[in-house]
């Protein structure tokens, strides 16, 4: 189905609402062709709605209005100011309280009623259903049933109190398999689960783990002992990467085999990169205070050398947790996901120290520290919000991302005749894409969208056709290396600049070590740029280079108006993955203070503020277009200080709080 959403208050940006999937949930797959307009306003727009349709001169927080239709169902409309009044009363997000009034508005249009009592109970009937499967309690208990006054109900709070009561033996087989259980949980806090407790109870379990080990045990005993969480974690947060091996007959056909050792892979790095802080804390007897600053400043190293080692893969650091908490992951325009995580990381393990001895004053003194430090980036992550906002009205350069949402075997084949049929067919469809209705000035298309080898003396018919600067992605050739580039072309065809990729693949783009698997073996590019293109100032990153702290702007940039991000997730598929990069793209938009434009080949195609807000966007496997501006580029302190200092920053704090609390006793 498709959801249109008017947004007529700004305050709404601030709300991460997937109203398309909750309207999903509503129809399910009956109404795949239908259509529903959600309009969300303030309570002084919807009283006048109200007073001139319903004759009730009173603001309400939803309106619906059915047009007997079987394409068009209708309008909703919400009012921000009585649903967050509401929610507040009720002592439930304003997020789910949305999600109930839109199930409450979409039901309406689809004929359901309550005025009369044995319509309400089958309209409350169905409503409580459709928001259990989306993880929302039942908006019409008593408040008697859902309240929780001794925070049994808090996420994991059950299973801590199972962990204080269970006896494991130290060194057991069934602590091996709990170190696992933990890596596996850790992982669900990421996209598009989101569930954050579940990373704070894996990463609290596993710590708990291994400082209930008395006897401190050797270098090698230590890394074998906590193997299991890092193997776990790396498995199950990175096992969509396995996907892009059957996304295309060819390719199964010859890489298929690779599944296993692949997945073993995928292990043995997640043991090898996130046991380092378990093992460090293993290593020296020392306080419950002092541990706390230990483990959180080699989290913060590891995360810190995973965005070059190997030839880097910083994905998902922990600080990604907190994007459904838009004041929380703001304060990375502070300190970067590399501050947030240490923070995080900080809390979690002195919260451990204090539930194993609430009595350890010390152990408080850190959680305080750690509590008031993150406080502190919260309100920064308020300011740098208010930033983000600024001139969201001033219309300026109008770009259209086109999102031809074609599978990888659509995309491309290794059958010679058939692959150029194909490339022929996927261009037309590219420009009859984006001469969708409207006025716009630049046209983005993603990475690999032109399906021909461009030399940097060519002469491109498509942006002459359209008759638009055209930014699009596409293997380009120059003094004898093959590169995957942004190719920028002027309205005339003209070839003003060509972009490559800097930071490539392994396993996808080149052969690590000269020899294991890859379907490609490239050239890198020269590093970070900046492209104007009639006056429209950008930073170009190609796929996976924007998850690169540091990465995309030079030395002294000056004024940019914007990062354009192309990318092609078809490997990942509707997978987890996808959907993580795309968090990826969000932390670095905050990180930066730069509003993003994001081209997808498969999708999701978005328009992302310098807050890290979606301001719109294309779901996976969807052909269209999305037009839009961008707005509210500012300075961020984390700009300024840069990823390096602040590794010094965290190291020093570490270790003076390491060296000064390792003198007290628990």
């Amino acid at each position: 189905m498709k959801v249109y959403v008017d947004v007529h208050d700004k305050r709404w940006k601030k709300y991460k609402i997937n109203f398309e999937q909750i309207v999903n949930a509503v129809v399910g797959s009956k109404y795949k062709n239908a259509e529903v307009s959600i309009v969300l306003v303030d309570d002084k727009e919807i009283k006048q709605i109200n007073r001139q349709y319903r004759n009730i001169n009173k603001p309400t927080n939803v309106l619906s209005f059915e047009l007997g239709d079987d394409v068009l169902l209708g309008d909703i409309y919400i009012s921000l100011d009585t649903v967050a009044s509401e929610a507040k009363k009720e002592n439930i997000s304003v997020e789910h309280h949305v999600a109930h009034m839109v199930v409450h508005g979409v039901l309406h249009l689809l004929g359901y009623d309550h005025i009369k009592d044995a319509d309400a109970i089958v309209m409350e009937n169905k409503e409580t259903k459709i928001l259990s499967k989306m993880g929302i309690k039942n908006p019409y208990a008593s408040n008697l049933e859902i309240s929780c006054v001794d925070g049994s109900c808090c996420p994991g709070a059950k299973t801590i109190s199972w962990l204080k009561k269970i006896k494991i033996e130290k060194n057991s087989y069934a602590q091996y398999a709990l170190y696992g259980v933990f890596g596996a949980i850790a992982s669900f806090g990421f996209a598009p689960f989101y569930q954050w407790w579940a990373t704070v109870l894996g990463v609290a379990g596993a710590y708990w783990l291994t400082v209930r080990n008395d006897k401190i045990g050797g270098f090698w005993r230590s890394l074998w002992r906590v193997a299991p969480f890092g193997a776990m974690y790396g498995l199950f947060m990175f096992w969509w990467v396995l996907h892009s091996i059957y996304v295309a007959p060819e390719i199964a056909d010859q890489y298929a085999i690779w599944t296993i050792p692949g997945a073993i892979g995928l292990m043995l790095a997640g043991w090898l990169i996130f046991s380092w802080p378990f093992v460090a804390i293993s290593q020296k007897k020392t306080s419950a205070a002092s541990r706390v600053f230990l483990f959180a400043g080699v989290w913060a190293l590891v995360l810190w050398a995973r965005e070059w080692m190997f030839t880097g893969f910083p994905w998902n650091p922990i600080a990604n947790i907190m994007m459904p908490m838009p004041e929380l992951a703001n304060s990375m325009s502070l300190w970067g996901a590399l501050g947030l995580s240490f923070i995080i990381v900080g809390l979690i393990a002195s919260v451990v120290e204090i539930i194993r001895c609430s009595k350890n004053i010390f152990a408080w003194i850190v959680l305080i520290l750690f509590a008031v430090i993150a406080v502190y980036g919260r309100n920064i992550g308020v300011q740098n919000m208010q930033l983000a906002d600024v001139g969201a009205n001033e219309q300026t350069t109008v770009l259209r991302i086109v999102q031809p949402g074609a599978s990888q075997s659509q995309k491309a084949t290794h059958n010679r005749v058939e692959a150029l049929q194909r490339a022929e067919y996927n261009v037309r469809n590219l420009i009859s894409l984006a001469q969708s209705s409207g006025d716009v000035d630049i046209i983005v298309m993603p990475e690999t969208s032109y399906p021909f080898v461009v030399l940097p003396t060519d002469n491109i018919d498509m942006a002459s056709f359209l008759a638009k600067p055209v930014l699009f992605g596409a293997n380009t050739f120059d003094m004898g290396g093959m590169f995957n580039s942004m190719v920028v072309s002027q309205a005339d065809g003209r070839i003003e600049k060509i972009y490559s990729k800097s930071h490539l693949v392994p396993f996808g783009e080149y052969r690590p070590l000269g020899f294991l698997p890859s379907p490609a073996n490239l050239t890198a590019g020269n590093g970070a740029e900046i492209i104007d293109v009639n006056g429209f100032v950008f930073a170009p990153a190609v796929c996976y280079e924007i998850i690169f702290s540091d990465s995309l702007l030079p030395d002294n940039a000056g004024q940019v108006n914007a990062i354009v991000n192309i990318t092609n997730d078809n490997w990942f598929g509707n997978t987890p993955g996808t959907y993580q990069h795309l968090d990826m793209v969000r932390r670095y938009a905050i990180e930066s203070g730069l509003p993003i434009v994001r081209a997808n080949y498969s999708g999701i195609s978005a328009f992302v503020a310098s807050d890290g807000e979606i301001i719109s966007s294309l779901p996976v496997g969807m052909s269209g277009t999305l037009d839009g501006f961008v707005w509210g580029e500012h300075d961020t302190p984390y700009r300024n200080i840069g990823l390096n200092y602040w590794m010094m920053i965290i190291l020093i704090f570490s270790i003076f709080g390491t060296v000064i609390f390792s003198r007290t006793r628990d």
